[in-house]
């Protein structure tokens, strides 16, 4: 039984999966780089380990400290959150290796769908929908003149070991194409030390739709409903809700249904994410990605269904049966969250790293803050620019916009620039309002 666990990451997610611990009765460790010691995980964990300095290549990435923190602690298992280690194969052999147990897939899976390339070709194997393109990596510019003439233009090249938009490039017409797949191959190499690409048909203008999604070791699966992530600036997610208003009852279920079967078909044992690009106008969705570990938004899956998704990821590394089936799964209410970055949405969204000098976290029905900063707290520059992220639910999207909106007026923080005000002009949007945004919604309204 786990008893200790040592939590790989830092900032909101670390806060999140401690909290969960706690009432679980589950020790906590929190690991920190000397640029994290005063943070609020910290201050929150039963027991604290610094790992080293504040560089993320020498603490929180190196994860040979990580595993003797661990040992040292006589940890039972390692959460390793998202980001960082969390989707990292290697890491996941080696807690193993070590007898930790490591809170996530097992790290076959995590291999095989990190693989942008292999993780199509394996979806479309198992029967499910997947964007026209390379049957896996395109190995040279010829090859790539071959997929583009079946495929025909524009297409998009995109790194097979990574995401967050490097290594990927729109080629709209033949004359771009061996500019575009250099300058891929040169930043995916950069990026994930990875230069290898596929190419997809590029379909304009869709919505980015994701299907939470809970397996357990004794083949159980079950979907937890679909988010919508489609507003996004540089591929990176802005607002997430649950469910996605632009989706009906039978293109919801079908989504559902695709999602657990590729989900069965790695035998997939944690809680993991199918990502699907949808065309409105066709209603066609076609398989993205699979992110092999939780997400950033799971608080609106959370939200609508009731299920605590940090301590279902804990109960299934433990061995545990998912104590309910896909008939219990109840979808009750709207739910959307607003990513809180210390950026300025005034100045190309430039990091706005220092000191919070006055916080004013807001409250009431429906309304959720998972954060890991505090008056006074100052947000170092080393790292990622989420400051905390604000939840609000309502019994239909209408009332979770209003409350959204009524939050955001409340939420005060001096010191730091933030996207605060960014997020209060989204609410705002007709075309937000409307619910039929797609992922070029801040490239079309927001400029």
């Amino acid at each position: 039984m786990i008893s200790k666990i040592l939590i790989a990451n830092r900032g909101e997610i670390a806060v999140r999966i401690i909290r969960a611990c706690k009432e679980m009765g589950i020790e906590t460790v929190q690991v920190y780089s000397k640029a994290d010691k005063d943070s609020l995980a910290v201050k929150m964990a039963d027991r604290a380990v610094c790992i080293g300095p504040p560089p993320a290549t020498e603490s929180y990435l190196f994860y040979q400290n990580i595993l003797s923190a661990a040992l040292a602690v006589k940890a039972d298992a390692i959460h390793p959150g998202y980001g960082f280690l969390a989707e990292n194969p290697h890491f996941a052999d080696a807690c193993r290796a070590l007898k930790l147990i490591f809170i996530g897939p097992k790290s076959n899976v995590i291999r095989r769908m990190g693989d942008k390339a292999k993780a199509k070709e394996l979806m479309r194997e198992s029967g499910v929908p997947v964007v026209p393109g390379s049957d896996g990596i395109v190995e040279s510019l010829d090859n790539a003149h071959e997929v583009v003439e079946k495929t025909g233009f524009p297409v998009i090249i995109k790194a097979s070991a990574g995401g967050g938009g490097k290594g990927m490039r729109i080629v709209l017409e033949k004359a771009d194409l061996e500019k575009a797949f250099n300058y891929a191959s040169v930043e995916a190499q950069q990026a994930f030390g990875d230069s290898r690409v596929y190419i997809e048909r590029y379909i304009g203008d869709p919505k980015h739709i994701e299907v939470q999604i809970l397996g357990d070791r004794h083949g159980n699966v079950v979907h937890l409903f679909e988010r919508d992530c489609s507003i996004q600036r540089r591929h990176q997610k802005l607002v997430e809700e649950a469910p996605s208003p632009s989706i009906d009852k039978d293109t919801r279920k079908k989504l559902g249904d695709i999602a657990v079967k590729a989900a069965l078909s790695v035998e997939y044992d944690s809680a993991g994410t199918i990502e699907f690009l949808y065309d409105i106008g066709t209603k066609e969705f076609y398989f993205m990605e699979m992110n092999t570990r939780i997400q950033v938004e799971h608080p609106v899956s959370e939200e609508i269904t009731g299920i605590d998704l940090i301590k279902s990821q804990i109960r299934i590394a433990n061995g545990e049966k998912l104590d309910f089936k896909q008939k219990n799964i109840v979808r009750n209410g709207h739910s959307i969250e607003c990513r809180i970055n210390a950026e300025d949405p005034e100045n190309d969204f430039k990091p706005s790293p220092g000191k919070i000098t006055q916080l004013m976290i807001p409250g009431g029905p429906g309304v959720r803050v998972d954060s890991g900063v505090y008056p006074g707290y100052s947000i170092p520059p080393y790292y990622d620019s989420m400051v905390a992220k604000l939840i609000t639910r309502g019994t239909d999207r209408r009332e979770a916009v209003d409350r959204m909106k009524r939050a955001l007026d409340e939420f005060h923080i001096e010191g730091i620039k933030t996207t605060i005000p960014f997020h209060k002009e989204v609410m705002k949007s007709k075309e937000f309002l409307s619910g039929q945004y797609t992922t070029d919604f801040v490239n079309k309204y927001m400029g």
